[in-house]
């Protein structure tokens, strides 16, 4: 088992994406849309886990500060997505929930990180 496998952020991480990527798949969107938000998505999972293989800490930091970044991302094109109306509000409350609880794990440890 790697290490990354076993951080509580990265199972949460895999959880976030299988639902954007379950709400893009009962949705219709435009092909720019659809792939930045799948990309940015599967980023935070990619960055936690690759930064989480690095030996320093500035280089682990650095991808959990890029995974954290693309939580932000994906809570842009959700607000985008509602202003338009194609996400429900409830849709959006439960994926902002679970990308909030997500920054706040990458917060501390980049933050961990740091001293």
């Amino acid at each position: 088992m790697f290490d990354f496998e076993k951080l509580i952020v990265y199972s949460k991480a895999k959880e976030f994406n299988a639902d954007v990527r379950k709400y893009l798949s009962t949705n219709k969107f435009d092909k720019i849309t659809n792939d930045q938000l799948r990309r940015a998505s599967f980023s935070i999972v990619l960055n936690i886990a690759e930064g989480s293989g690095r030996f320093s800490n500035a280089d682990r930091k650095n991808f959990f500060i890029i995974s954290r970044s693309s939580i932000f991302e994906c809570i842009a094109i959700f607000d985008v997505l509602r202003d338009e109306n194609n996400m429900d509000d409830m849709i959006f409350e439960n994926l902002y929930s679970k990308a909030e609880e997500l920054s706040k794990i990458l917060f501390r440890l980049i933050q961990n990180l740091t001293k």
